[in-house]
């Protein structure tokens, strides 16, 4: 059932693309839910999910950055031709650190630029709910992937802004946000060790936040897809990765799918 509403989504996102906020929750939903019986994304419907939530989650900030009236999107092994749609309320920080992890997991070099490249004027339209610190971590991250200067002051700021006497939720900025920065300043140092103890951290984290009741039947709580992506950073970039985990598909992680087709 899940797998028919997601294709019906995108199949109607031409028609309407304002549906693209619904359609990057599903896909995204639909991903990790395969994960519940692949735990490494070794069969290929799993990567295909990853694939169409990734491609989904480019597509938001596509869509509402471009200066033209339509916009060509590959979604789902199709071309498609969006509408552009602007600020619109699912165009937020959330969403850009969703897309952006799961560019990372996919090492879509070409859309992780292009994620860069989001103005933070855009993400603050429709950011009232989101604390400073996500966007000093965005701020992090396009000034990492572009190689802009004062990346430490950056990252200093995005982990100060989890301080539990500062966040306005400190139990998701603690558990859910604070680990993939350490990692990231971990991987920027170069720090092996201390980047395999942030990683077995952040998912012990990840395991404690979504083990709670009230999230314990929550799809999203089967990756820790931030922590992922910072893995993948560090395993692209010749750092061993020494944890092994449910929460981190071994198979995305060491990127065996890349080239099975067009993404």
């Amino acid at each position: 059932m899940l797998q028919e509403n997601t294709q019906e989504l995108i199949d109607g996102l031409e028609e309407d693309s304002t549906d693209l906020g619904d359609a990057q929750r599903i896909t995204l939903t639909l991903a990790q839910s395969r994960c519940l019986l692949d735990p490494r994304a070794s069969i290929f419907p799993t990567w295909d999910a990853g694939v169409n939530a990734m491609q989904v989650g480019s597509a938001v900030f596509a869509a509402a950055t471009t200066t033209e009236e339509h916009v060509q999107c590959r979604i789902a092994h199709k071309e498609r031709t969006l509408e552009a749609t602007g600020p619109q309320w699912y165009v937020n920080p959330g969403a850009w650190i969703s897309a952006f992890y799961l560019a990372v997991v996919c090492r879509e070099r070409d859309r992780i630029t292009a994620l860069s490249q989001v103005p933070m004027s855009l993400l603050r339209e429709n950011g009232s709910r989101f604390d400073e610190y996500h966007y000093a971590w965005i701020d992090t991250l396009q000034t990492y992937w572009r190689g802009g200067t004062d990346l430490g002051s950056k990252l200093v700021a995005a982990v100060d802004g989890t301080d539990p006497a500062v966040a306005t939720d400190p139990e998701t900025a603690g558990k859910l946000l604070y680990p993939s920065m350490e990692m990231f300043h971990r991987f920027l140092r170069k720090d092996r060790d201390g980047f395999n103890k942030a990683l077995a951290n952040a998912l012990q984290w990840h395991k404690e936040y979504w083990s709670e009741e009230s999230r314990a039947l929550h799809a999203s709580g089967l990756v820790a897809v931030g922590p992922l992506a910072m893995a993948c950073f560090a395993h692209d970039a010749g750092m061993p990765i020494e944890v092994e985990s449910e929460y981190l598909p071994a198979v995305l992680l060491g990127r065996n799918w890349l080239g099975e087709f067009p993404t």
